[in-house]
């Protein structure tokens, strides 16, 4: 499924994050930046030492990742040529500012992109594992930020949501078709 929202097209694909040529790929890290499980931990496994290398001097130099930030390193072994890292919420009910938070993440990360003047990335499902989010309403958040920002900011030519399970893979392309470009 996809779409065209202002110069940029957003598109779903269920698989491997990890198996994705766009120019860069996002993590959905903790934020020490040193792997772990998920996505994080199978980024990590597919992209060598390098990433966690690059993840070592930046907290050398910023400290932990607070939630809703994004950095970008290398993508060492993998096929896209960048991680960028991220750190949704926990949820803890929706009160405490998670919406705000996860969206952050996503427009974060995108602005990495566009300052390492990339023209594709991909996303996971961010939030949605160990840290609880629920994932229909993760995917609405994430694809109205993403929206959002490419409607400001038209320089990405492409935006995919890779969604490892057909569940997620689901929610998102409910949350793309009340998408209005």
């Amino acid at each position: 499924m996809e779409k065209i929202v202002g110069n940029t097209r957003l598109s779903l694909v269920q698989g491997d994050i990890t198996q994705q040529a766009t120019d860069a790929i996002v993590n959905a890290a903790n934020s020490s930046l040193m792997g772990g499980g998920g996505v994080d931990g199978a980024i990590h496994r597919a992209g060598g030492p390098a990433i966690l290398e690059a993840c070592k001097k930046i907290v050398e130099k910023i400290g932990r990742l607070e939630a809703g930030q994004a950095v970008i390193t290398t993508g060492g072994k993998l096929r896209a040529k960048h991680v960028i890292h991220t750190v949704g919420p926990v949820w803890r009910g929706g009160d405490k500012g998670e919406p705000d938070t996860l969206a952050s993440a996503y427009r974060e990360s995108l602005k990495r992109a566009v300052q390492a003047g990339l023209a594709s990335v991909a996303f996971p499902s961010i939030s949605t594992g160990v840290y609880g989010y629920p994932v229909d309403e993760a995917a609405r958040v994430a694809v109205n930020a993403v929206r959002e920002f490419v409607l400001k900011d038209s320089s990405l030519q492409e935006v995919v949501f890779v969604l490892f399970d057909s569940t997620t893979f689901g929610a998102f392309q409910q949350a793309m078709k009340s998408l209005v470009a």
